[in-house]
């Protein structure tokens, strides 16, 4: 499996939204995104239709609009978004539970080379769908804070301070 930049920016704009609830936020606007994660606005808003389409992700229109996760977020596996975006994980073909071709060796059931890639199907699998949006979130924000820092979404928003215009006051 070879991660491509989609699948990274998916990955990357999915803990951001992850970290963003957590810490209180209901929307995050697609340019704080961006400006957080430097990520290309067209590159995604093309990942977020997918996203979109696919259930993980909600959003509102206009001025005061944004994204939020669609589910909560430990019922979301990074290997969920990673196959949304990329594809099958399996390194080679024949070994993909949903992508399945034959190979060309002569004889699946004792190559060596697909034993291998059997083993590294299983290893990347377990571990991307065991792996929540809210562990690693967690994980982001307890490492933060055992170095003194604040995510960097905190800081824009203390930046950047937009009113919410159906409280009254700033959200941030």
């Amino acid at each position: 499996m070879k991660l491509s930049k989609k699948g990274e920016y998916a990955v990357r704009a999915m803990l951001l939204l992850a970290v963003a609830n957590r810490c209180g936020y209901r929307l995050v606007r697609i340019g704080e995104i961006t400006a957080v994660e430097n990520i290309p606005t067209p590159f995604l808003e093309q990942i977020f239709i997918r996203l979109r389409s696919a259930g993980l992700v909600r959003s509102r229109r206009g001025k005061h609009g944004g994204y939020v996760l669609a589910k909560p977020a430990d019922n979301i596996t990074i290997g969920e978004i990673i196959r949304l975006v990329d594809g099958p994980l399996s390194p080679i073909s024949c070994v993909s539970r949903t992508a399945y071709q034959p190979c060309n060796c002569p004889d699946e059931a004792t190559c060596g080379l697909r034993a291998i890639m059997l083993r590294v199907r299983d290893a990347t699998s377990k571990i991307l769908d065991e792996t929540t949006l809210a562990h690693q979130a967690a994980f982001i924000l307890q490492t933060l804070s055992q170095q003194g820092r604040q995510h960097p979404i905190i800081t824009y928003r203390q930046k950047h301070p937009r009113i919410d215009p159906l409280k009254g006051f700033y959200e941030i």
